[in-house]
């Protein structure tokens, strides 16, 4: 049987990749066809914002990929301390010359064997990075709408806790936003409740009361959503709860915000005919990137 594999990626700039210690340039790596997270969705991920040689939350990172596999059921291999997910994530910047920011992916994947049952605990990873502009989280004075996607719905179960290759929702909502010219979605539960966007956690704005979902209601946890979280305790101006969001209530909202590490607060500007302020996510990007050590000249 003929496979074809003419279908190039894309050239990107300043795109390397980390396969099992060794380093390529993105055009020298074709993705194994026996590979368990391309067959079964059988794979983990991490996304990171890297500034210098430094991970932002990287102890968070760490604790959740390691919880992750082990919810999985993958093996951790004993060498896989903080230290060298730092060391490979090191060697993986190093063919990016002189760029300081970045963006980096950890995928985890179970080894090749058997079907939906596995012959292998063992793993195998691949670290992708990408150069980013700029250090500092900034508001983009941008617009940014956008719709519930009401087609398919988010279990509220631990699996979606985990940042797992089986994301066909936040895809098919990805499609529904393009043609539809939205920049993103809000994903539902079974509950109809509103659980988080296509690519973060969300947070609703009323007075001084800010809202998230909790995991129980089935969104990711979120390492900026852990972040945001503890900086909003120590606030002395909001109050905190984490509690499911109804649909009627993002049209009474004052804010709507998303989250995540690589742009860190993303104000949504509309959402049907109501227009959404500001203020806090200016407040609190403030305070996350005080949070987080960026400073305007990083």
């Amino acid at each position: 049987m003929h496979i074809d594999l003419s279908l190039r990626h894309p050239r990107v700039a300043f795109f390397m990749i980390n396969f099992n210690g060794t380093i390529h340039e993105q055009e020298e790596i074709m993705p194994g066809l026996h590979n368990r997270g391309l067959h079964y969705g059988d794979a983990l991920f991490e996304t990171m914002k890297v500034v210098g040689r430094r991970i932002l939350f990287a102890e968070a990172h760490y604790f959740r990929l390691m919880a992750s596999m082990r919810l999985m059921r993958m093996e951790i291999p004993m060498h896989w301390t903080p230290e060298f997910f730092q060391s490979e994530v090191n060697k993986t910047l190093k063919g990016h010359g002189g760029h300081s920011i970045h963006r980096v992916k950890i995928l985890v994947w179970r080894d090749w064997g058997g079907r939906y049952t596995p012959q292998s605990e063992g793993v195998s990873y691949a670290i992708f990075s990408e150069s980013l502009s700029r250090a500092p989280y900034i508001l983009e004075d941008t617009e940014y709408k956008v719709d519930l996607y009401k087609d398919h719905y988010v279990n509220n179960g631990m699996l979606e806790q985990l940042k797992t290759n089986n994301k066909l929702i936040h895809v098919l909502a990805g499609i529904y936003a393009t043609e539809n010219d939205y920049q993103s979605c809000l994903l539902l539960n079974h509950g109809k409740q509103v659980v988080e966007s296509i690519s973060g956690n969300i947070f609703l704005v009323k007075d001084y009361k800010i809202k998230t979902p909790p995991l129980s209601d089935g969104c990711l946890k979120g390492i900026m959503r852990g972040v945001l979280i503890e900086i909003l305790a120590k606030h002395p101006d909001y109050i905190l709860s984490q509690e499911s969001i109804s649909p009627f209530e993002l049209q009474k909202a004052d804010e709507l915000f998303l989250t995540n590490v690589i742009t860190g607060i993303q104000p949504i500007t509309q959402y049907r005919k109501k227009q959404y302020a500001k203020k806090v996510s200016s407040d609190l990007i403030e305070k996350l990137n005080e949070y987080a050590g960026l400073s305007p000249s990083s």
